[in-house]
């Protein structure tokens, strides 16, 4: 499990309760700071990698987004500096950002996997290489393409490989046997499989994407609309005390 942690905060919450890896969240951060997903540029997504890397002892690996750039020296560089922020692993993608051609051409989008590999293997430690294949994210969910784009990434050098919002436990199994690198999923597919059931399909490893910055965020719009449309304050029954959250956040916060 690879829970995403939006802030110092909830870094040191799940360190805190116990996950003993994290990785960050390109859309929670966006939202946390006041903003959109896509919208923060790589000095400000560095600079909240290090403050997150700093702020809990668990390995912490990054969303790096497709690299910040369309060429391979840019995803590259990002790798570079995303080590030197004290990640120790992080994703790209192959989506452009572009409506029009929403995805890199598979052979542009293996030779930036390929150039950020060959950083990543520079390195005086494990990175792990996360490569995305984005079919399904981009709104052109075509198994077949996602696959030959995963089996060309690993070709390129990719650690781990990613399909996000895959639908079925069918596709996922598909998926896994098509590769021979671990295969990491966003949460689980709209079946709702368990983690149980999605390690039996050959799951390595499940992520969280923005899902718990969007439930925290989701009860803050739900207990403000309950205030003004109603006067009430119902939802501040259902609240972990302040003490238990302070001590899960101190059981996070690295010894000095």
């Amino acid at each position: 499990m690879l829970p995403n942690p939006w802030d110092v905060g909830s870094a040191r919450l799940l360190a805190g309760l116990g996950f003993e890896s994290l990785a960050t969240t390109s859309a929670g951060f966006a939202r946390a700071i006041g903003t959109r997903d896509y919208r923060v540029g790589r000095i400000q997504v560095m600079r909240h990698a290090r403050e997150l890397a700093e702020s809990v002892d668990v390995p912490l690996s990054g969303d790096l987004e497709n690299g910040f750039g369309d060429a391979p020296v840019d995803a590259a560089e990002t790798i570079r500096l995303a080590a030197q922020a004290g990640l120790v692993g992080g994703s790209i993608e192959d989506s452009t950002g572009r409506s029009d051609s929403p995805q890199y051409d598979i052979e542009h989008a293996a030779d930036r996997i390929a150039a950020a590999a060959e950083v990543a293997r520079a390195l005086p430690f494990p990175f792990t290489l996360t490569a995305r294949a984005e079919n399904f994210f981009t709104g052109t969910p075509d198994l077949a393409d996602a696959i030959r784009r995963l089996q060309r990434y690993q070709e390129a050098g990719a650690d781990v490989l990613y399909a996000p919002l895959l639908r079925t436990a069918e596709e996922i199994r598909s998926v896994v046997e098509s590769v021979d690198r671990p295969v990491n999923v966003l949460l689980g597919p709209r079946e709702a499989l368990t983690v149980g059931e999605l390690a039996a399909l050959g799951v390595k490893r499940i992520s969280l994407g923005s899902v718990l910055a969007s439930v925290a965020t989701s009860a803050v719009i739900r207990a403000a609309r309950e205030i003004l449309e109603t006067s009430a304050f119902t939802l501040a029954r259902d609240t972990i005390p302040g003490r238990s959250i302070d001590e899960l956040i101190t059981r996070g916060t690295p010894s000095p």
